[in-house]
């Protein structure tokens, strides 16, 4: 009862720091409003947590080992629980974006630690059962994201997307501190690497702020996106020379010498652009095009929730029964290959019932890659090793995320400017087809009484409205298929992967974690 007690608390630690990296997206423009900024500045409240993470998660491990993995867990869901109060209490807009990086910062252990946790709640012959229920949590926390925050901002206000982890942290806090143990072995930490953790801040700070903030100032235009990439890429050049040579760095590079474990990271970077780009996309296609409630978008992506999680268990299964992780991340890869196939060819007379069904192809898809990438991640550590492992990979998801979301909006920008020069081409004296349009609309104000010059216009403004609808459709088709040939172009790096030795059962690969 205890074990299954702090399973359940620990797994809600981390969905409840995941659903945290999207559920605001959706109340920007409420934050805005309501504490007088710009929308341009109120997205640095998203920015502002991303950085923290993503600096943070790759020194879990240096950190547990350092400060006692109990007291630096509880000491972070402290963090996160109190930081998000804080959240919902700002009163100007660079108050809220402090808070949301001290937040990100406690969050940072409530992934990797959490999942460390997980494994060894479990014996030997159930590990894979382990990643199967932490990777419920790894896929239900972004999905699930921006629907609820739609849903709290469209019911009460924005500060409650903050003030609704309250009572989790400190539940969970709670149990942690009675039922939690250290673990008997620690690692070795020896004297603290600050210039490993001043190089990583710079360099992964640097770039995580290019990637979240380089479409909206129109990337290398802004001055300060040129500053940034340069600092970016010799900060990460410095970082990696500086941890690769120091006798006790932040950050074990060394455990990247595995091929399974790099191979895992590139896939698992993969798998967090389908992930993040997919959530982002659906919502915003669903409620801006086809002009859903963020009620309604939530019971779209439901069906495929529910059963990712259904998947998640089977690919635990198949793994305890000898299928090779390599066959079941293709499969899965290649379902999300359908998903974005399908996604790429919907117009605006779609049904919800389509949308589901194609939804549940990328749910189910992603829920297949979850488990055979952590274990293909671990498979030629070591037991010490473990924890520095499961940090790097779940940070290659994040800056996955982070890629992918920048990726999409530049491309969706891009296309959204070819697709409307293509339209608007083709609204001439000359076609048919524009002519008539535009006299129907014509002749529906006249028959509402407008004038013949106010009727014109109003034709001619309903015609616009129409293109930029269809454009933005057109565009959306394009990045559902950028992000399927993503996909398309990683699943030959699978071949890489070292093959198990004759025998050897999954569930050794991660005892003893």
């Amino acid at each position: 009862m205890k074990r299954t007690l702090l399973l359940i608390t620990v797994i809600a630690a981390a969905v409840m720091e995941l659903i945290d990296t999207s559920i605001v997206n959706v109340a920007l423009s409420h934050m805005s409003g309501n504490l007088g900024a710009t929308l341009e500045d109120t997205s640095w409240v998203i920015t502002a947590y991303a950085i923290a993470n993503v600096i943070i998660i790759p020194i879990t491990s240096f950190l547990a080992n350092k400060l006692g993995r109990r007291n630096y867990y509880i000491g972070s869901i402290i963090a996160f629980t109190f930081f998000s109060f804080m959240c919902g209490q700002a009163t100007n807009i660079w108050m809220l974006v402090a808070f949301r990086f001290l937040q990100g910062m406690g969050g940072g252990a409530l992934l990797s630690v959490s999942q460390v946790i997980v494994f060894e709640l479990f014996p030997k012959e159930k590990q894979s059962v382990a990643s199967a229920l932490f990777g419920v949590g790894v896929f239900v926390g972004p999905t699930i994201g921006p629907t609820l925050g739609g849903y709290i901002t469209e019911f009460y206000n924005w500060p409650w997307i903050f003030y609704i982890n309250i009572p989790i942290g400190i539940a969970a806090a709670s149990i942690c501190y009675v039922l939690l143990k250290e673990p008997e072995s620690k690692g070795q930490t020896g004297s603290i690497d600050w210039a490993g953790i001043i190089l990583l801040a710079i360099g992964i700070g640097s770039l995580q702020t290019v990637l979240e903030r380089g479409e909206v100032d129109d990337w290398f235009e802004a001055g300060y996106i040129i500053i940034l990439s340069v600092i970016a890429f010799f900060g990460l050049l410095l970082f990696i020379w500086w941890e690769l040579t120091t006798p006790n760095p932040v950050v074990n590079l060394r455990v990247l010498r595995s091929r399974n474990l790099s191979l895992a990271a590139i896939m698992t970077f993969v798998s967090g652009v389908g992930l993040f780009s997919s959530v982002f996309l659906t919502p915003v296609f669903a409620q801006r095009l086809l002009n859903f409630t963020p009620t309604q978008t939530g019971l779209l992506l439901l069906p495929g929730a529910i059963l990712a999680i259904g998947g998640l268990i089977i690919s635990a299964r198949l793994l305890q029964r000898g299928v090779s992780p390599i066959v079941m991340i293709t499969a899965g890869m290649l379902m999300f290959v359908v998903f974005s196939w399908q996604m790429s060819g919907y117009n605006l007379d779609v049904s919800a019932g389509s949308v589901t069904a194609t939804l549940i192809w990328r749910g189910v898809g992603l829920a297949m890659t979850t488990v055979p990438l952590s274990v293909l991640a671990v498979s030629a550590l070591s037991p010490t090793d473990f924890a520095q492992g499961a940090a790097l990979n779940n940070m290659m998801r994040q800056l996955g995320g982070s890629f992918g979301l920048a990726m999409v909006n530049t491309y969706l920008a891009n296309r959204n400017a070819v697709h409307r020069m293509d339209l608007v081409s083709n609204i001439t004296g000359d076609n048919p087809a524009s002519v008539k349009r535009l006299a129907d609309y014509t002749q529906f104000f006249l028959s509402r009484g407008a004038g013949a010059q106010e009727a014109q216009a109003k034709a001619l403004r309903l015609m616009d409205l129409n293109i930029i609808k269809q454009t933005s459709v057109l565009s959306f088709n394009d990045a559902y298929l950028l992000v399927g040939l993503v996909f398309i172009c990683a699943l030959p790096l699978l071949l890489l992967a070292t093959p198990k030795k004759k025998g050897e059962k999954v569930q050794v690969i991660l005892a003893d974690h």
